[in-house]
């Protein structure tokens, strides 16, 4: 009886076959509700073989419908394909084109090409996606290399060079948007099409890695060993890396220079055809193909459903990365990570500088200096020059609420990346990267376009409540675990992932208030004005004081729940108040300069690595060392490409994401 009730249970098991039926039962199902809801089904039918002349229904199925549904089945195929070869050739469940930041490469070397030397694109669009995407897959190599490819770090690393080249993708959105207009919607993933073209581009270049794959099925199996199996093999393991991590990122490119960034494909077909028990990898390469192409394809046509109802346009990549952020929640507690736990310093800095004060009176100069020069000192029409040589002080009523406001921000990112720092143990934790300024950012973009003339109070008020929903996600999800600082920064991948849909539905949903959404989430300070600035360096100011208090905890807490407890602290009660805080701190400072700025990172290191070891003076060093950023990020955005200008946000986040990649390098 037993052995009989085992054996109907694997009869009745989901298998990879079985679920590839039922989306293709699905994607057939959305097809047919696409075509009757725009020709019929014989009309489409007839228009996929020759549209008659009269028939207009003919030709949308001709030279937009079928087109559509072919790039979608080729696009999703593909980007499965890639994952597969990427996860096999790093041992890494969570490789795939988007987590190890190979599209957004790619994606930035066509816009790049596109703006300054387009005639590198008549060698081959593919080719200078290659380039791109090589790039960011040998940034992330070069990253996590001296920890062993160990898969948190690997992730981590392509999230930085995620955002890094997502920032400078942004600089050429902001300062070419005509010129790149067409590109927005492209670049979050379109699969719109006009013609065949996309098609007959990607068919045979997939067709031909398809095949190379399969050749390569036999080699990469051996890789499942460990490297010193695999070399008594006779196996060359830096070849068969090369050639497989070399086949994924030319897939990835094809895909990228037709339509675009498409999220997550790449990730989820993977990890579905895995948990639904493919395990070879030759199993795993046909069922993930199937599954991503009907993934895709389904995702595509049931907008396409749906699109009437809409009132802006939201492209399929976009929607696929928003819906794959979840999926990256739930894998990341489910699937085994490897590799080793970071070193958690935070209580004890390598250097403990022997007078504080001093130093931090050093920094209170500088900050002193970095002020007076973003006031006095610019360019302008007659090149650089300063009021107290032109007499001309019309521009400081325009620099000083910059100026205040970009203080501001930088003591509130400051003191937020400071308290969850200590808080967690983690020294790679911040706003920025567990994703609570992600998080906090989705909220504020909410309110701005579903309640007109929200006033500032109402916005904090709305950014705090993300920042604590952001918050008690983080805290649901990794409690389990003991907040294990790989599992808490790849949860904070995800929630960045999803806020970066976000952007990519602004960018492309043609709305008004569109760019200066943009623009506020690159960190922009141009539209801050005198009443508001003083709020926020007041808010600034109090907050900081606010803080002084928890002081006792901050120190005890990095020791561990049980000493803490032990020494008289109530750890649940101050976890909560403190987690509070940082929500608080960290609305405040996303409503002024946007959520990528890293400050919240790279101020609380530099004061530990600078010597400010108790938690008071890590607070003050930190605070001091946040403002000094901002106010240089912000006069440096002004000054690099006069006269256009670079967000004090952009700025912040290429010097704060630089000093990520140095420390993972660290880690």
């Amino acid at each position: 009886m037993t052995a009989t009730a085992a054996h109907v249970a694997r009869r009745r098991r989901l298998t990879p076959g079985r679920a590839c039926a039922a989306f293709a039962v699905l994607t057939l199902a959305l097809a047919w509700l696409a075509v009757d809801a725009q020709m019929g089904l014989s009309e489409a039918l007839e228009g996929l073989f020759g549209p008659a002349d009269d028939a207009i229904g003919q030709w949308v199925a001709y030279y937009s419908f079928w087109p559509r549904l072919g790039i979608a089945l080729l696009a999703g195929g593909g980007l499965a394909l890639a994952g597969v070869l990427m996860q096999q050739v790093l041992r890494n469940p969570l490789a795939a084109p988007t987590t190890l930041g190979v599209a957004s490469g790619a994606n930035l070397a066509l816009l790049a090409a596109t703006l300054f030397a387009p005639g590198l694109l008549m060698l081959g669009r593919e080719w200078v996606a290659l380039v791109g995407g090589g790039l960011a897959m040998g940034l992330v190599f070069a990253l996590a290399w001296r920890r062993g490819l160990t898969p948190m770090v690997v992730v981590l690393a392509g999230l930085v060079v995620n955002l890094y080249f997502g920032a400078l993708s942004v600089v050429l959105l902001l300062f070419n948007q005509e010129a790149l207009k067409g590109l927005m919607i492209w670049g979050a993933g379109s699969l719109a099409q006009n013609n065949w073209e996309g098609v007959i581009y990607l068919l045979p270049r997939l067709a031909i890695a398809s095949l190379l794959a399969l050749a390569l099925i036999k080699p990469l199996t051996i890789l499942e060993l460990d490297d010193a199996n695999a070399r008594s093999l006779g196996v060359s393991l830096k070849q068969m890396r090369l050639a497989g991590l070399g086949l994924a990122v030319f897939i990835t490119a094809c895909v990228v220079s037709v339509v675009g960034v498409v999220g997550f494909i790449g990730l989820a077909a993977p990890a579905i055809a895995r948990l639904l028990g493919a395990r070879r990898l030759g199993a795993r390469l046909l069922w993930a193909t199937l599954l991503g192409a009907l993934l895709l394809t389904a995702t595509d046509l049931l907008l396409q459903r749906f699109s009437g109802q809409l009132p802006t346009l939201i492209p399929t990549g976009a929607t696929t990365a928003a819906l794959g952020a979840p999926l990256l929640l739930w894998l990341i507690r489910r699937l085994h990570l490897g590799g080793q736990r970071p070193r958690v310093e935070v209580g004890e800095p390598s250097v403990s500088h022997g007078t504080p004060r001093r130093l931090a009176g050093v920094l209170g100069v500088a900050l002193l200096l970095a002020t007076g020069m973003s006031l006095l000192v610019g360019q302008g029409t007659e090149g650089w020059q300063t009021p107290l040589s032109s007499g001309d002080w019309s521009t400081l009523p325009w620099r000083w609420p910059r100026l205040l406001a970009a203080a501001g921000a930088g003591v509130l990112l400051a003191l937020a990346g400071t308290l969850i720092q200590r808080v967690t143990g983690n020294p790679m934790a911040s706003p920025e990267v567990l994703g609570i300024s992600g998080g906090t950012a989705i909220g504020l973009i909410v309110a701005l376009l579903l309640v007109p003339g929200i006033g500032y109070l109402g916005l904090i008020g709305v950014g705090t409540l993300a920042a604590l929903v952001t918050l008690a996600v983080l805290i649901a999800l990794n409690r389990r675990n003991g907040f294990q600082p790989e599992q808490l920064l790849l949860t904070g991948v995800a929630i960045t992932a999803l806020f970066d849909a976000v952007r990519s539905f602004i960018l492309a949903g043609g709305d008004p208030r569109g760019q200066q959404i943009i623009a506020w989430m690159s960190g922009s300070t141009y539209y801050i004005d005198a009443p508001v600035a003083i709020v926020v360096l007041g808010l600034a100011v109090v907050l900081a004081i606010a803080a002084t208090p928890f002081a006792r905890w901050l120190d005890l807490l990095p020791l561990g729940a049980s000493t803490a407890q032990a020494l008289g602290v109530n750890v649940a009660r101050a976890r909560l108040l403190l987690l509070g805080l940082v929500a608080l701190l960290t609305a405040c400072a996303t409503l002024v300069v946007g959520p990528l700025s890293f400050v919240g990172l790279l101020a609380p290191h530099m004061a530990r690595l600078m010597g400010f070891k108790r938690a008071r003076e890590h607070l003050l060093g930190a605070t001091l060392i946040g403002a000094l950023l901002m106010v240089l990020a912000d006069w440096l955005g002004r000054q690099l490409l006069f006269p256009q200008e670079i967000p004090a946000g952009l700025v912040a986040t290429l010097l704060g994401g630089a000093y990520f990649m140095w420390g993972l390098r660290r880690l």
